[in-house]
């Protein structure tokens, strides 16, 4: 029996509330189940200096997490004058990510940056970020296009990530933070609709486990994407 009392691939309830920030070119707060990521999405007329006169275009992301988005406080990262290696490596996911469904040449010379901010956590951040970053990057494509700054979508397909692990040697779909912080292995799933892996990240923490194990897994991501597939999509309906 899960804490939660889900079954082994049941997710959490999932929302997406677009539009929740007034300046910002695309925005959304995702929330799967209490995990909750203000998501937006910015546009700049430039790209990095490495870019330029290159004629394709740049999608990159940033993540933070407030001070008491967890049990306790913890510092902000500005006050100690240094990123953490996890927020580092957790933004370069969510840039890969977006970019693995972006066509760079046809969003042009300009950048879009695409903030991740945990107000809640209770695991799977950075899952719901990536989530939530294909929605806030949608609409500020489709404010561009409307526009007529673009003409043709750079945007490819639907991207979404999921949280699953090996809890007390059952395969479970969208860990939260009590199974997360005890199960024997966690793995986060980045998968494109249409049946293609953008990234996999696999740990054994526990134990270790079998090739028929990671694939009981990556079949309960492929269940957890696909309704997320169907939450983005009806978003930016």
């Amino acid at each position: 029996m899960r804490p939660s009392g889900r079954a082994a691939d049941e997710m959490r309830a999932i929302t997406i509330e677009t539009g929740f920030t007034k300046h910002a070119e695309g925005s959304c707060l995702i929330s799967f189940g209490d995990t909750r990521v203000l998501c937006t999405a910015s546009v700049e007329e430039r790209v990095p200096p490495w870019l330029r006169n290159k004629g394709s275009g740049w999608v990159t992301g940033e993540y933070s997490m407030l001070p008491r988005a967890t049990h306790t406080r913890g510092s902000r990262e500005a006050a100690k004058g240094k990123q953490s290696g996890r927020t580092q490596e957790i933004q370069r996911l969510i840039g890969r990510s977006l970019r693995a469904v972006c066509d760079l040449e046809k969003l042009g010379e300009r950048q879009i940056t695409l903030d991740c901010d945990v107000i809640q956590a209770d695991g799977g951040t950075r899952t719901a970020s990536i989530s939530g970053a294909w929605v806030a990057l949608r609409l500020a494509v489709n404010k561009l296009m409307e526009a007529g700054a673009i003409k043709d979508d750079p945007i490819t397909a639907r991207i979404a990530a999921i949280s699953c692990g090996i809890y007390q040697g059952t395969p479970v779909l969208d860990l939260d933070y009590v199974e997360d912080s005890s199960a024997d292995a966690d793995a986060n799933f980045v998968l494109i609709e249409g049946g293609q892996i953008a990234e996999v990240q696999a740990t054994a923490e526990g134990a270790t486990y079998d090739e028929e194990g990671l694939l009981r897994l990556l079949r309960l991501a492929n269940i957890g994407c696909g309704q997320i597939f169907s939450a983005q999509g009806k978003a930016v309906k």
